[in-house]
């Protein structure tokens, strides 16, 4: 089922949807996914953590040679698509991509192009199920834990979990250590001990990560398959999940857990005190 038409806005011109906005077919971001995004979600009160997005964005646009958008000019092109907005969740998508570029894997000429989208969301409330893909993450890739455009990988990732009966997708690296989930990150709870893998291990280093890491004192630790799937509690964190409890992963089965209820709480309140942490 697909979702409502977004509300975009690209370099300063607004679109009430996004079947009226267009990119040039000979933008970089689309010919060899020369670009990068970050997505927030969208509550009541308005977008999660502006800052820390927007500071993840420019750290992806500077390892993949772009130019660093302006704070300003994003934050511009938020309010647009958010005001007047006729729901209370939703997803909004900052785009960033080299611009008007030659039909091959030279650089593009510029300028680049900022694209804000924002639509509504279903939360995710029912706990989770993961399955382990047969690919895996490549820590010394040159564009290792940042978001660009080319994530046709995280698409068949998370076709290939549907197709095993579970709503996301979690790859291991090369050296066999549990990595990340297409689109979220994975906390394994053993008792009252919390870890999550380290960047080093090659995954994104989340913004709801971060704040889950501040928030509860749980510490990044490389860890196996094996190892991990003998955990307490599972949760993963992501920008529309929160923290999400996961029931099931490959043959194994979790309690939703009182560790993973309490950090989820946590997180909940503090996201309301604190809706653009510094």
């Amino acid at each position: 089922m697909s979702e409502a038409r977004p509300r975009v806005w690209i370099d300063g011109t607004l679109y009430a949807d996004a079947a009226d906005a267009t990119v040039p077919a000979d933008d970089h971001g689309l010919v060899a996914g020369d670009g990068v995004f970050e997505t927030l979600k969208i509550e009541p009160w308005g977008a999660f953590a502006i800052g820390r997005h927007v500071r993840r964005l420019e750290n992806s646009a500077k390892v993949l040679g772009l130019p660093t958008p302006e704070e300003s000019a994003v934050r511009e092109g938020i309010a647009a698509v958010l005001a007047g907005r006729d729901f209370e969740f939703g997803r909004l998508r900052i785009t960033w991509t080299g611009g008007i570029g030659p039909l091959s894997s030279n650089a593009a000429y510029g300028p680049p192009r900022l694209i804000v989208a924002a639509g509504p969301a279903a939360r995710t409330s029912e706990p989770g199920r993961i399955v382990t893909v047969p690919w895996t993450r490549n820590p010394d890739d040159p564009l290792s834990g940042i978001k660009t455009t080319s994530y046709a990988g995280n698409v068949r990732a998370l076709a290939y979990a549907h197709d095993h009966g579970a709503g996301e997708a979690l790859f291991c690296n090369t050296r066999g250590q549990v990595c990340e989930a297409s689109g979220s990150n994975i906390f394994l709870v053993f008792g009252d001990r919390v870890i999550t893998p380290t960047l080093a291990a090659g995954p994104l280093a989340g913004i709801t990560r971060a704040c889950v890491i501040e928030q509860s004192g749980a510490v990044e630790e490389d860890i196996d398959l094996a190892a991990a799937q003998r955990a307490d509690e599972v949760f993963l964190t992501g920008s529309l999940r929160d923290v999400h409890p996961i029931v099931a992963w490959d043959e194994h089965s979790y309690p939703v857990g009182p560790v993973t209820a309490a950090i989820a709480e946590e997180f909940a309140r503090r996201s309301v005190d604190e809706p653009d942490p510094a």
